[in-house]
């Protein structure tokens, strides 16, 4: 049955642009669940607000409400949604064969073979975020040993442009938010920690990005992380990536809402 939606967010959110043929530098990042350990330096460990009501409307809005089989149709029925990496991309990605949507879901059949990644957005907003709100409701069943990362990640693929993650972690596990280091050399470095959500149950993760300022992480509309040394200031895209490895299951994300200052 499909899970009442809610909107816990509120913000500014601004853009800027990339091609679906340049998206591989993504592959660079550390493997879902192969991280160092987090820095703690200029994180804000933990606190407790809570994120106001939105006061205007997203700039961006999907409800995959409309039922979509996988193997093209999908990526046709939301080709204003949706941007997915090409299909064998990697020889890991085939996004057009394992996602659908039904009862108000989009669903990403994991089978241990095929991964899938793409990015939210239309085909001329989704690549030219600057600072703003991003949320996504979602949950897994099952893909035990597997993954996924939503992140923002930079449009011109240049890693030390900043990369957030959110929400990230093996399915098995809890979320994890992370920033990343800016200088060439040390991205795998990263702000962090592991919030104790899981994946098994539904939860709304939003990202509030304020360029060259902060970034604050929020589970189900209370905020759990924030940090204000790995801030990006240059265009990113809102995307997630699942790999190709571990059990049989199914992501299910229930709607996705991006508020941005000029309109992408």
């Amino acid at each position: 049955m499909r899970v009442s939606r809610f909107l816990l967010v509120t913000a500014a959110v601004v853009a800027a642009g990339v091609t679906l043929g340049s998206v591989s530098t993504a592959d660079a990042r550390p493997a879902v669940g192969d991280r160092p350990s987090p820095s703690p330096s200029a994180a804000t460990p933990t606190p407790t607000p809570t994120l106001a009501p939105p006061t205007t409307a997203p700039s961006f809005a999907e409800d995959f409400d409309t039922n979509a089989a996988s193997g093209g149709q999908f990526a046709a029925t939301y080709a204003n949604a949706w941007q997915p990496y090409p299909d064998a991309m990697s020889n890991k990605y085939y996004s057009g064969e394992v996602i659908s949507a039904h009862d108000g879901i989009m669903d990403v059949a994991m089978d241990g073979t095929r991964g899938a990644a793409g990015t939210f957005g239309t085909q001329q907003g989704a690549w030219s975020h600057v600072g703003g709100t991003f949320s996504v409701r979602a949950r897994a069943t099952g893909g035990d040993d597997n993954g996924a990362a939503f992140m923002l990640w930079p449009t011109s693929n240049v890693w030390s442009e900043g990369e957030l993650d959110f929400p990230e972690g093996t399915f098995q596990g809890t979320v994890g938010a992370f920033s990343h280091a800016m200088t060439p050399g040390q991205e795998r470095h990263q702000n962090g920690l592991h919030t104790t959500a899981t994946w098994r149950t539904w939860h709304t993760y939003t990202t509030v990005w304020v360029p060259g300022e902060s970034v604050k992480y929020y589970v189900d509309g209370t905020l759990v992380f924030a940090d204000t040394q790995y801030v990006p200031t240059t265009a990113h895209r809102y995307m997630f990536q699942i790999g190709n490895k571990g059990e049989p299951g199914n992501l299910e994300i229930d709607w996705v809402r991006i508020w941005s200052a000029t309109g992408g």
